[in-house]
């Protein structure tokens, strides 16, 4: 018997764009999609914070991930979703998006290069890129993407 364990070295992603650029969000953490709906306002809350919504009982904030991100904010069109990510740190958010394009299963070992950025920036919110066809998706740092600044 052989005692070499195949190790699937894989992992999933969800590409969503943000104008022209492409993100990989880690489908381990991604609870559900939905369509753009009405968010309630909170009061002082940072600007990429946009409110919560009620989905099924459960009330999650909101964040603009354009904001997040220093991008300009732009027009919701028929293609935004908010896509609910579970996070261990801060439990259910969603994150607007402006959409979402396919699922991609990336070897981590052959179509993934890491960044290697100053661990102590927090507004960096890749974690390292993709190559997917000819194109190269930015994964993000969920970590980092929720974290409060």
């Amino acid at each position: 018997m052989n005692d070499l364990k195949v190790i699937d070295e894989t992992s999933q992603f969800i590409v969503v764009s943000l104008g022209q650029e492409q993100y990989g969000i880690d489908i381990r953490f991604v609870e559900n999609i939905v369509r753009m709906q009405h968010i309630t306002r909170v009061p002082k809350m940072p600007a990429y914070l946009k409110g919560v919504i009620n989905l099924r009982g459960e009330v999650i904030p909101i964040m603009n991930l354009r904001l997040k991100m220093g991008l300009p904010d732009v027009e919701e069109t028929k293609k935004t979703r908010i896509i609910i990510i579970k996070m261990e740190q801060c439990g259910s958010i969603g994150l607007i998006v402006d959409e979402v394009k396919e699922v991609v299963t990336l070897d981590m070992e052959a179509e993934v290069e890491k960044m290697a950025f100053d661990k102590d920036d927090r507004n960096n919110y890749v974690s390292g890129v993709g190559k997917h066809g000819d194109g190269l998706i930015s994964l993000l740092d969920l970590n980092a993407v929720t974290a409060e600044k």
